[in-house]
Order: structure tokens, then sequence, then C-alpha cells
């Protein structure tokens, strides 16, 4: 499939409209279970419009919700951290992990 070039809430790199693109969200451990399913498709130009839009389509399950507000995640295999979600970009076919917070860890 082709990235296409639908307006986002975002800028992708140099200030133009990011591509929106679809992938893969992964729920691990008690998101997982909150979510019901291991996952879900997304449809997005970066990781907080795809986080938006799972709290919307999970909105009648409140725990998973403050979940996403203090998951790790990793996209494409690579650590989120402290960056703002809206800056990082999704790639076409890409992956997010959703990794809740767990004892020892």
């Amino acid at each position: 499939m082709t990235a296409t070039t639908e307006p986002s809430s975002g800028p992708g790199p140099g200030g133009t409209p990011a591509a929106v693109v679809t992938g893969t969200i992964r729920y691990w451990a008690a998101a997982k279970a909150e979510a019901g399913t291991a996952e879900e498709r997304y449809r997005a130009a970066n990781l907080a419009e795809a986080l938006a839009q799972a709290a919307e389509r999970h909105a009648d399950r409140p725990k998973l919700v403050r979940l996403l507000g203090i998951c790790s995640y990793l996209v494409d295999s690579k650590p989120v951290g402290g960056r703002d979600r809206a800056q990082v970009a999704l790639s076409e076919g890409g992956t997010i992990e959703v990794l809740p917070p767990f004892a020892g860890g």
C-alpha cells in the first residue's frame, strides 16, 4: 500500500504535511487485557494520531484509555522515550508496540 498525503494533525519533516500510513498497533500485558485484543490496525501519520484513534475506538474501556497515557512505546522497534508523540512519524506497514508499566522493571 502507498502512503497518502492526506492532511494530518502534525507536520512531517521540514514542516510539510506528514503522509497518512497504515500499520499495526500491538498491545502487551495489561494493555492487551484492557484492549481485549492483541493487535489492531491504524491509519495515521504520527504516533499521537494513532493513539488518539485507539483511545476513541476504545472509549468504552476507560482503563485502557488511561493506560495509553502512561505506556512506553516502540515504533518500528525503536523506543519513543520522552519525544513528543506528534513528532514521531509512522511508516507504511509499521508497528507500534504498547508497553504498559510493570513491576520490577
